[in-house]
């Protein structure tokens, strides 16, 4: 066996609306097709990659999961540097940005509502 890549991340929430609005929002993904669990929660699209599974707990999201943080952030590359970075300025979004010449990258690092870190990845050359 051989792995390819990362398919999706699982995040769990409390918040599922508040979720699905920020990363439709400010990431421009869109919920989509979902099987029927028996428990809520929202797929989120990056084309036609479910690239974010939501997953809607009541109370604190992380009970039932380890209480140490393992997952310090997922990231995920992009196209569109300029207007996505226009687009977190018009939206009042708090990011960092790192210009990373020696990989070729301009990174942008942000937060959920949930405050998972992620961090999205242009070429240095868009």
């Amino acid at each position: 066996m051989q792995i390819g890549k990362l398919d999706h991340v699982n995040v769990r929430t409390s918040n599922l609306e508040t979720m699905v609005k920020w990363y439709t929002s400010i990431l421009g993904m869109r919920a989509g097709d979902r099987p029927n669990f028996p428990f809520p929660g929202a797929w989120m699209y990056a084309g036609p990659q479910a690239v974010v599974h939501l997953v809607g707990v009541e109370g604190d999201p992380g009970i039932g999961s380890e209480s140490k943080l393992k997952l310090e952030h997922f990231a995920l590359s992009a196209s569109g540097r300029v207007a996505f970075e226009k687009q977190l300025a018009g939206a009042g979004e708090k990011f960092e940005r790192n210009d990373l010449p020696d990989v070729g990258i301009v990174q942008y690092n942000l937060w959920d509502p949930d405050g998972n870190h992620i961090h999205i990845d242009f070429p240095a050359v868009e």
